[in-house]
């Protein structure tokens, strides 16, 4: 089947999202989170795109980018490829992180763009990782309050003063921009799904569980299927394929 053609947006903004293989963690620790910030912000520096916003989420990440001298694919094979050749020597892994291609949805008027704004900045909170925008570490939302280096904030203050940019964003929305499939079945955050596992398999991320032996994999995939973990948060969480851990349940 053909690939659908990315549309274009008039004014160049775009809201961006990419998500890991199997939806399997991507950031293990915080030195993964803010490797993927530092290669973001070198190469916002060569390309000279426009960030907005952005929150890193367990298995994927959102950018509310604008684009200059050079191409959204350009720009995003130079961010993965520095990302993701980073994260296989670190991790000892081969192959591709991402799934497929980035999505992306232009960003037309004003009023989108604040909504999709806002709709990134929510997205831990709607996850149950935090209750207030402002608790979560890997969102551009404290930037804007402290004045950070890496978005470009002018241009929406000017569109949103400070005064009000804190309430708009901790307004809770039910606004779905380009959202992630989420399986409505899981019980509990990935977080504490990690820990039951590594609890069971002494394994620190999807990587080392991964390296098992198929028969000791096999006995801590059975264990865990008994823990109230769905099969999709299982496979997210190991990185192996919902097949072989739907076998356990």
């Amino acid at each position: 089947m053909a690939r659908q053609a990315r549309k274009l947006s008039e004014t160049g903004i775009y809201h961006i999202m990419l998500q890991s293989v199997n939806q399997q963690q991507i950031f293990e620790d915080d030195e993964d989170y803010k490797k993927l910030l530092k290669i973001i912000a070198e190469c916002k520096e060569i390309s000279g795109f426009k960030l907005y916003a952005y929150c890193l989420m367990g298995n994927h990440f959102h950018l509310l980018i604008k684009q200059e001298d050079e191409s959204l694919d350009t720009i995003f094979r130079r961010i993965c490829g520095k990302f993701v050749y980073w994260y296989n020597v670190k991790y000892d892994r081969s192959g591709h992180l991402f799934q497929g291609r980035f999505r992306s949805e232009p960003v037309e008027d004003d009023a989108y763009l604040l909504t999709v704004l806002r709709y990134i900045h929510q997205n831990p909170v709607k996850a149950g990782l935090c209750e207030d925008v402002s608790e979560y570490t890997y969102s551009s939302f404290n930037e804007y309050m402290e004045d950070g280096y890496l978005i470009d904030h002018d241009f929406i203050f000017g569109l949103l003063p400070l005064s009000e940019f804190e309430r708009f964003n901790k307004t809770i929305c039910q606004e779905n921009c380009l959202d992630v499939s989420l399986n409505k079945k899981i019980r509990m955050t990935d977080e504490k799904a990690r820990q039951i596992i590594s609890k069971y398999s002494k394994c620190l991320n999807a990587t080392e569980f991964q390296a098992l032996d198929k028969k000791l994999r096999d006995r801590y995939l059975k264990k865990i299927a008994e823990k109230g973990l769905s099969i999709r948060q299982v496979s997210r969480v190991t990185g192996v394929s919902t097949t072989i851990v739907r076998k356990f349940y």
